[in-house]
């Protein structure tokens, strides 16, 4: 299945078009995809249904570099996005302009980081196995 790539500053406008003009009226997933080593780095990749053709449609908007990342937010358009827009602020830091009530979903809100960043900083925790047998 080909995507469709759409880019951020188009993103609000073309996703009306394929909610009202093409029938995608149910989005079904949104997910965030992080790069690290290539331009841009971070990508917003959306799942659309056409409830009435079946047809489905992945389009992917890489998300412009700058601190903090911004794509604009379709909550308005498919309400469905709105948890899964939160998540990805929450595991990416990637802000979804325009939300209704963006704040983290998963973490705690006093955590710094977002988790699946790649370059996210797992610690260094020892782990210690007990009652191992030798061998192992």
């Amino acid at each position: 299945m080909n995507a469709t790539v759409i880019q951020a500053v188009d993103w609000k406008s073309e996703a009306s078009k394929l909610a009202n003009d093409q029938g995608f009226t149910f989005l079904s997933d949104l997910c965030g995809v992080d790069y690290l080593e290539r331009e841009p780095r971070f990508e917003v990749v959306y799942q659309l249904l056409n409830m009435d053709t079946r047809t489905r449609m992945t389009v992917k908007v890489p998300v412009p570099m700058g601190e903090p990342a911004v794509v604009p937010s379709v909550v308005d358009i498919w309400p469905t996005a709105n948890f899964h827009e939160r998540e990805v602020y929450d595991m990416f830091g990637i802000v979804f302009e325009g939300h209704p009530d963006l704040e983290r979903i998963l973490m705690p809100d006093e955590w710094e980081g977002h988790p699946l960043r790649k370059d996210y900083s797992m610690g260094k925790v020892p782990i210690e196995f007990k009652n191992l047998s030798p061998g192992f």
